[in-house]
């Protein structure tokens, strides 16, 4: 018996089993805190593609930045930056638990450019421009690092590429080249990385990021108000010049103070006990 398909059965098996791989391809990557981010997020590669390319542009630019003797390891400006990391890092368990098995790095780069990153498995960089500039506290440093955290947690980059993977933006070749152990695999890499790290987030990731990162800094004993200040400082930084960097791929609006605020109280019990726990040990 010979089976005759009609175009519109065609079209709704076709239908059924695309709904099909995007149900295997969606996850939730973090559990929500007390600041309740739960969404399901579209990932088309795997976290160990998108850590290995994050683990090449990483070293690359470390060498790169020592080539030029501008990559900062020691001294006070490094320290500070490595205790507010060593409070953080250990937060984000309580998102989810394979962060404690990252590959957790710091680089600090000299370098008037006002930025700081945090690319996929944990390796935040920042920039010296960024604290000299806005004169930073310590508790607006750990808003700044918190948030780039959290995209790394949310694993936003995953979920970037894998966006424009389907959409045909990055092609199969290039991530099949950058995981190939070899000089063009450096590239490739590199190229991918630019993709995640320097085009601008969605406003959707931006308030997740937001919001966990907040999160992370009270947990950490730092003061969640700071992220007011912080945004406040870079608004006035950017007024009557050409935006930071930081900002070009973060959007800033004037909604994003209020949702912060409109978190704070979340995240005030945790800051106050985080500031107990420390006092009595």
């Amino acid at each position: 018996m010979h089976l005759i398909y009609q175009p519109r059965f065609i079209q709704t098996v076709i239908s059924v089993l695309v709904a099909c791989c995007l149900l295997v391809a969606c996850a939730n990557t973090s559990r929500p805190g007390v600041v309740g981010v739960e969404r399901s997020q579209f990932m088309m590669i795997s976290a160990a593609q998108i850590d290995r390319m994050s683990a090449i542009s990483y070293e690359q630019q470390a060498k790169a930045a020592q080539k030029k003797k501008i990559l900062i390891t020691s001294g006070p400006e490094y320290e500070r930056l490595k205790t507010i990391a060593n409070r953080l890092i250990p937060q984000t368990a309580v998102f989810r638990d394979d962060t404690r098995n990252w590959n957790w790095g710091l680089q600090l780069i000299d370098s008037p450019i006002v930025n700081a990153t945090c690319a996929p498995g944990g390796r935040i960089t920042f920039y010296s421009g960024i604290i000299n500039k806005l004169n930073l506290t310590d508790d607006e440093i750990a808003a700044i690092m918190g948030h780039e955290i959290a995209h790394a947690v949310r694993e936003h980059g995953r979920e970037q590429v894998s966006q424009a993977l389907a959409q045909n933006i990055i092609s199969n070749v290039a991530l099949a080249a950058a995981g190939a152990g070899s000089a063009q695999s450096i590239d490739a890499a590199n190229q991918i990385m630019q993709y995640v790290l320097v085009l601008p987030n969605s406003r959707q990731n931006e308030r997740e990021a937001d919001a966990i990162g907040l999160e992370l800094a009270a947990r950490g004993g730092y003061d969640p108000r700071a992220a007011i200040t912080l945004w406040q400082k870079m608004s006035k930084e950017s007024q009557g010049k050409n935006p930071p960097e930081f900002l070009s791929t973060h959007p800033s609006n004037e909604n994003r103070i209020k949702e912060l605020s409109a978190l704070i109280p979340k995240v005030m019990p945790l800051y106050e006990a985080a500031k107990r726990n420390s006092a009595t040990k």
